[in-house]
């Protein structure tokens, strides 16, 4: 193991067994590396790629402190190296989301405060129901931030919050050339929250697999040379109706 690794490795483990504690300012520089076996130039190297993952801060003139570990901060890092992924692979990060909002779906039933049922519902009427494609983007990143969030998991919305900018441009070319995208992608998302406002969880998690394999089976037609075949939770669903087999739930707050 290189020198800088093994210094990141032991600053690590001082945070995991609980010696330093979020916003805790770690040891002067000198003392650390004594205590550490290491030279201070490694400890250095080790405390910048520490930084540049959001797990330490550096502040001039006060010293090195821990971070607040906020699993959206950690996250940054990920949804830096996701935004520099090629389209190739844009399936491939569908193929997560279907199986990460979900989840996120069927905690939302069990954990979202009815007021931010309600918010999402008013998010949702303020649409309209004929909205332009641009408009219904904006609802739809904000819908699914709103849904992650309400699953009550920080960790989880943090992940799902990574995966919105390679999936973006794909929602934006589903909504401006398939027939009826931005209608179907609306009526699923009332049958989501209609879901959780019933305090359904697993037919919030059937809508929400159904609404986001729709988008990988177009995807995947759209990028591959031969007729894919559908995800099977779509394969009840009849091809000429733009609503799924699940029988929605229409139950208002």
């Amino acid at each position: 193991m290189a020198v800088t690794d093994t210094a990141i490795e032991a600053i690590k483990q001082m945070i995991v067994s609980g010696e330093l504690q979020p916003g805790d300012r770690l040891p002067r520089e000198a003392d650390l590396a004594a205590r550490l076996g290491l030279s201070r130039n490694s400890l250095r190297e080790a405390v910048k790629a520490l930084a540049l993952i959001r797990v330490l801060e550096v502040r001039q003139g006060d010293g090195t402190y821990v971070t607040s570990l906020d699993p959206a901060l950690l996250m940054e890092t990920m949804a830096f190296v996701l935004d520099l992924q090629q389209d190739a692979s844009v399936l491939e990060f569908f193929e997560v989301r279907r199986i990460l909002e979900p989840a996120a779906a069927a905690r939302a039933a069990l954990r979202m405060p009815d007021t931010e049922v309600t918010a999402m519902r008013a998010l949702l009427d303020d649409l309209g129901e004929d909205p332009s494609a641009d408009d219904q983007l904006a609802c739809d990143v904000e819908f699914h931030r709103l849904l992650a969030i309400g699953s009550g998991n920080r960790a989880l919305a943090s992940i799902i919050e990574s995966l919105r900018q390679p999936t973006y441009r794909a929602r934006i070319w589903r909504g401006l050339t398939q027939t009826g995208a931005v209608h179907r992608s609306l009526a699923e998302h009332r049958s989501i929250l209609d879901a959780i406002a019933a305090r359904e969880p697993e037919v919030a998690r059937a809508w929400a697999t159904v609404h986001i394999a729709g988008v990988e089976r177009w995807l995947n037609e759209m990028v591959s040379p031969e007729p894919a075949a559908a995800p099977a939770v779509l394969r009840t669903a009849s091809a000429a109706s733009p609503r799924p087999t699940i029988r929605p739930i229409r139950q208002r707050l």
